[in-house]
């Protein structure tokens, strides 16, 4: 009851439900706080969709307004701008696994959403950078000697030396960074991907150099500004480091590298995975080393090195050239 003696107002049906499926996705699925920001953020949208349509409870949605969101996604409004196809296909995923949810649960009696079908979004390679940028990239990081600087440069060599997502690397926690003996040899990460699965990756040489200089001479100054994070990387307050200011690192970074175009840390992945291919490795140890579930997502890779294929067509056929 309210101090005026009125009944509380709760959330309407369809919010509550939308918020129960997040905790379930947080608590027993593990989904991580970047993709379930994602999904509230689509579900708001789809809700306040159906409020439009005089829609106010769960079991009142049908299959017909499900589509008419997709068509809603693809068009947009006077408030909302259309969406792409791979933002829009995101949308409807978190729609389909909401109302699955609910039917699983009991909830509903049928799932409205069960035949609608996100829309396929366009295949695009994914940007790749030439071994030399890289290089120069990761050099660029590292100006000044400064504790920030060792942090940029150990930061970019795991990002490029473990294939690691941004969230997995700034992710790490001392525990799961092992140096192994003098010279790097036998160095390991552990790395939490999506859903917190877990997985070891071996550290090469340079980004171990690079973690090791960053731990004993930049790290323990910074830290001691904050309360005593267990975070590899951590930010000039001692905190750990978020995903904008790794985000903005690569960026700083790739400008006075001269790297023209959108650097992101995940051009770094796709880079680790190319060059892997590049240098014979198989498909099915970069889809380990990577964390992908399913060989299928790994192997856009190999479309990426057309060139280097017909670099090595051109050296090695005996009737490639005149």
């Amino acid at each position: 009851m309210s101090d005026a003696g009125q009944p509380v107002p709760t959330r309407d049906p369809l919010r509550r439900a939308a918020d129960g499926w997040l905790d379930h996705l947080r608590v027993e699925r593990g989904r991580s706080e970047h993709t379930l920001s994602a999904y509230r953020r689509d579900l708001a949208r789809y809700l306040d969709f159906l409020a439009s349509q005089g829609v106010g409870s769960p079991e009142d949605v049908r299959e017909q307004q499900v589509s008419d969101f997709l068509v809603h996604l693809r068009h947009g409004d006077a408030e909302h701008p259309p969406l792409a196809p791979t933002s829009a296909a995101r949308a409807v995923v978190a729609v389909r696994g909401l109302h699955r949810f609910l039917a699983i649960e009991g909830e509903v009696s049928a799932d409205p959403a069960q035949q609608v079908q996100p829309p396929t979004p366009p295949r695009r390679l994914p940007r790749v950078l030439s071994v030399q940028d890289v290089e120069r990239l990761l050099s660029a990081a590292a100006v000044g000697g400064t504790p920030a600087a060792l942090r940029d440069r150990a930061l970019l060599e795991v990002l490029y030396g473990c294939g690691a997502r941004v969230s997995e690397a700034i992710g790490l926690d001392l525990d799961d960074v092992d140096l192994g003996r003098e010279g790097g040899a036998g160095a390991v990460v552990r790395l939490f991907g999506k859903g917190r699965k877990e997985r070891i990756v071996p550290l090469g040489s340079y980004a171990c150099d690079a973690l090791n200089a960053w731990l004993v001479q930049g790290r323990p100054g910074l830290a001691r500004k904050g309360s005593g994070t267990p975070a590899v990387f951590v930010n000039t307050r001692g905190g750990r480091l978020s995903r904008q200011s790794a985000w903005n690192t690569i960026k700083a970074a790739a400008e006075r590298a001269h790297l023209h175009g959108e650097i992101s840390p995940h051009t770094l992945r796709h880079s680790f995975a190319t060059h892997l291919l590049d240098g014979g490795a198989d498909v099915r140890v970069v889809q380990e080393l990577l964390g992908h579930a399913s060989v299928t997502t790994t192997q856009i890779y190999t479309h990426v090195s057309t060139q280097h294929l017909r670099e090595v067509y051109a050296q090695a056929h005996p009737r490639a050239r005149r």
